[in-house]
């Protein structure tokens, strides 16, 4: 059996990075691998951090780039390999762009997909964007639905998938963070090397979707901005995303503000290192919803509404919204309330036991 994994990204990269390590130790399969580059640097470090080493590497990121053209490269750069390879399956990840061109060239080449991570839904198509209607359309064209949650698997019955094409393995996010954490690390960054972890109560931020830019932005960082101002014992560690955006709002607001440092983003090994010593996760990321819980971490999601339902369920979760008093109420629960934060950092995490990589290879030699 001749597998093709594509990725584009570095969220993508980390959640593939366990599937396909395990590929390539099997026997009776031919795993090939193709990166996109939709991200270049951010890709690189994880691609470094795990060992892996793309077959093709289509290098399609440019200064500035549109939606539309990273469709429209990854359709054409992609063909090629789909002609010289001619792979049994696909299989891509998720919800990027790189996600749907990817399945998109597969259908037109008659190439089954395997889609990780399938049957995430906000039924918002303009939140998260683009990302729910790249994984909406992918779900139309894939033929094998690897299905994080049982919530996902219903998701995607509700929408005519058929059920013997659902499978439900949990999120490969768990293999990946349980390999990493269970390295030692110390910290090479100098702001985080002089943080006090063990006196001071760490809250880890990140900020950064498409959806928050502009007012929405705004409320989050002034709610932290609060939090700093009346709690003299925490510290917020903000790696910043590269958009210009986010750092102009993040820089207008918390630059220069006591015990907020705002520092440059951080591999994915010091990331997740930096979250296992944090007191609290304040996020707009999907990723985190999954990864914190697993360390213990309770999350306040930033976002009007969540794709992973399942965390708000099981109580790792809160859905904190955009506005600036509901942000910091939220928080200063946590803060002022320690039976509060031990639920939440004592809720079973719902994303499954780490081996999902495994679960998702047996069933590719049954079915494929």
């Amino acid at each position: 059996m001749k597998v093709l994994t594509v990725f584009g990204t570095r969220p993508e990269a980390i959640k593939m990075a366990p599937l396909v390590k395990r590929l390539n130790l099997e026997p009776g399969i031919e795993s090939v691998l193709c990166v996109t580059a939709q991200h270049r640097e951010m890709l690189d470090q994880v691609l470094d951090l795990f060992q892996l080493k793309p077959d093709y590497d289509l290098n399609i990121m440019q200064p500035n780039q549109t939606i539309s053209a990273i469709t429209a490269n990854v359709l054409t750069g992609i063909e090629e390999v789909f002609v010289k390879e001619r792979p049994d399956i696909v299989l891509v990840h998720g919800d990027t762009t790189t996600t749907f061109a990817a399945s998109l060239a597969a259908f037109y080449n008659k190439v089954k997909i395997g889609h990780v991570e399938a049957g995430l839904r906000t039924y918002d198509k303009y939140s998260p964007y683009p990302e729910e209607m790249n994984r909406v359309l992918t779900s139309h064209l894939a033929d094998f639905h690897f299905a994080p949650t049982e919530n996902n698997r219903l998701n995607l019955l509700k929408e005519g998938v058929t059920d013997d094409a659902i499978f439900v393995t949990g999120n490969t996010v768990i293999d990946a963070l349980l390999e990493v954490a269970d390295k030692p690390y110390s910290f090479q960054d100098e702001t985080l090397k002089g943080i006090d972890f063990i006196n001071k109560r760490v809250i880890t931020v990140t900020c950064h979707r498409r959806e928050n830019l502009g007012e929405y932005m705004v409320q989050i960082f002034s709610a932290i901005r609060d939090l700093t101002l009346e709690f003299s014992d925490i510290e917020i560690i903000y790696p910043v995303h590269m958009n210009p955006k986010v750092r102009s709002t993040a820089n207008e607001i918390l630059k220069g503000i006591d015990r907020v440092h705002l520092i440059e983003p951080l591999q994915y090994q010091p990331f997740v290192n930096l979250m296992a010593k944090s007191y609290l996760i304040i996020t707009d990321s999907g990723g985190m919803q999954e990864e914190a819980p697993a360390l213990g971490k309770p999350v306040l999601v930033v976002r009007k509404e969540t794709e992973r339902p399942e965390a708000v369920a099981a109580g790792t979760v809160k859905l904190a919204g955009v506005e600036r008093e509901t942000i910091y109420g939220m928080a200063r629960k946590l803060l002022t309330d320690a039976s509060a934060h031990q639920r939440m950092a004592n809720a079973i995490n719902p994303y499954g036991d780490g081996h999902a990589a495994e679960h998702i290879i047996s069933i590719l030699k049954r079915r494929v």
